[in-house]
């Protein structure tokens, strides 16, 4: 399914793409997967921006487009025609490039903190992944959760209806004590669960920490397990500011903090909120940089 040196044919170090919530915020509309229906035109630019910018790999904008979510939130979208369009925008600006279908939480607590059940939300995965599937993405993104048990559900529901490689990261609210998300799950313990529920990579994406914190944790998971590693943090720690959340840490930064989450393993890299094609553009050079000072022969002197 993956070679040991790439992903979807890629050379590692893999770089995906940006933040897509944020920079549809940024351009007045609200965040989310129903834009791929109420603004394709945006969607498909800040898709195109990306690419511009150097990502090898487009992420579809359909983080949280299965049937609960949808219902729940009152969306009034439909599953299958918004995930069909979020596949076909991010396709129609790859070029050649491979798209992953992306898919995040119901939004609702598992059982028995909350009233869903495992296997419901596996139905609402299984259906948005046949949809991505049906419209012909080259892998999956399960990225930005809480809750290690709806992660698993959400990647064994992909392996069911497809089979392509699926990436999996969960949001981290701390890197300190093993690094823990929100529902007090380890970087160890993710590790390891990830390397028996058959994906190809795992990581931390979102969350609570900045890109170097993320990096300590990256280096917890590669002592816990074999899989290639994924970083996407957010454009620094997020702080709310007059009732707005600000993620303001600048491009050249946020480059800085990649390079030490490369160094702490890191083979897939990208950013998630507050993000922008710029800073993408900036780890585009770091991973060029970086890659070259590893291949080039020292100087005969």
């Amino acid at each position: 399914m993956m070679r040991s040196e790439t992903f979807l044919g890629v050379m590692y170090p893999v770089l995906l793409d940006g933040a897509m919530g944020t920079q549809l915020a940024a351009r007045g509309l609200e965040m989310g997967g129903q834009n791929c229906l109420l603004n394709p035109e945006t969607v498909r630019d800040i898709h195109r921006a990306y690419v511009e910018a150097g990502a090898d790999i487009l992420i579809t904008n359909t983080l949280t487009m299965n049937r609960i979510y949808i219902e729940t939130h009152k969306l009034g979208v439909g599953v299958e025609e918004v995930n069909i369009a979020g596949a076909r925008l991010a396709r129609e600006a790859s070029g050649d490039r491979p798209v992953l279908g992306d898919i995040s939480s119901t939004g609702q607590l598992l059982e028995p903190y909350g009233e869903c059940s495992e296997e419901q939300a596996f139905a609402a995965f299984r259906e948005q992944a046949r949809h991505l599937a049906n419209a012909g993405v080259d892998g999956f993104i399960v990225e930005t959760m809480l809750d290690l048990r709806e992660a698993l559900c959400a990647a064994r529901a992909c392996r069911a209806v497809a089979d392509l490689p699926v990436v999996m990261t969960l949001s981290f609210q701390t890197s300190d004590h093993g690094g823990r998300t929100i529902m007090g799950n380890s970087a160890a313990e993710i590790a390891e669960a990830a390397s028996v529920v058959d994906v190809v990579a795992v990581g931390a994406n979102c969350g609570s920490l900045d890109p170097s914190q993320t990096a300590a944790v990256l280096a917890i998971m590669r002592a816990a397990c074999s899989l290639p590693l994924v970083a996407q943090p957010n454009a620094g720690i997020p702080r709310l500011s007059g009732g707005v959340t600000i993620f303001d840490m600048n491009s050249t930064d946020f480059a800085t903090g990649i390079a030490d989450c490369l160094r702490s393993g890191a083979r897939l890299v990208g950013g998630c909120c507050g993000t922008s094609p710029e800073h993408i553009r900036q780890t585009r050079n770091t991973i060029d940089r970086m890659r070259k000072e590893t291949t080039t022969p020292p100087t005969v002197q």
